[in-house]
């Protein structure tokens, strides 16, 4: 049986500069993995050659052994760094788009997370903070019913306070066969989910291990560790 995620000398050139230097990696099923490095260290660029926003420069990826395109598009739930919300939707709106749009997605679940957090599903996107549509957008991500995850900082734009919840949001509702992959700079708020991690520094993989591993050989969190990898 092939991996979940395969990732085959992979190499992306903007230029003269190199975002992603032949790397190398298989992710299996049912695991949480952080994806952690500093800015410019190429998390983005690797995240968007997954969901074939990007193509690269040299190598492959592929995902239930099907390669980027249609059928691997079927079974990622990408989660992007940035606002992509329109503003003239109301909440409800944009769910029912999603459930025309994707065949996995459950609404029923999406309205469960909304309600727990206090979310009006009449209201109109552009009357949202900026926190609040990023937390509509995590909602939207896994409110489907995928088999890989990739999440772009799900939680750098939320308020203390509700990190908690977005993090256990993330956890119990994804399916346990699925995969989740997570780019952020908040280590010391994600590692107690993480089962294993990929440290990327200017487009290589320096260190990609389970974070059990790190506890019992090194001695130390994964944040401590990076810290002393990236010097910060």
């Amino acid at each position: 049986m092939s991996s979940l995620l395969e990732v085959s000398s992979l190499t992306k050139k903007y230029g003269n500069v190199t975002a992603l230097n032949d790397l190398n990696f298989k992710l299996e099923s049912g695991h949480i993995i952080g994806l952690l490095g500093p800015n410019g260290s190429g998390k983005t660029t690797l995240i968007k050659i997954i969901c074939g926003l990007l193509q690269p420069t040299a190598g492959s990826v592929t995902v239930n052994g099907n390669p980027v395109g249609v059928e691997s598009k079927k079974v990622i739930s990408y989660l992007p760094d940035t606002t992509y919300l329109g503003k003239t939707a109301s909440v409800k709106e944009t769910i029912d788009y999603f459930c025309d749009f994707y065949e996995d997605f459950d609404a029923d679940r999406a309205y469960d997370m909304l309600g727990k957090l206090g979310i009006n599903p009449n209201s109109r996107l552009r009357t949202l903070s900026k926190g609040t549509k990023e937390k509509v957008q995590l909602i939207l991500v896994m409110s489907r019913r995928a088999d890989l995850y990739i999440l772009d900082e799900p939680i750098a734009g939320v308020d203390p306070a509700a990190r908690d919840y977005i993090l256990n949001t993330i956890i119990t509702n994804y399916d346990e066969n699925a995969s989740i992959l997570i780019s952020t700079h908040l280590i010391s708020d994600i590692e107690n989910i993480l089962d294993e991690v990929i440290f990327l520094k200017q487009g290589n993989i320096v260190r990609f291990c389970g974070v059990d591993e790190i506890r019992s050989d090194e001695g130390k969190s994964v944040d401590a560790l990076f810290r002393e990898v990236f010097r910060c």
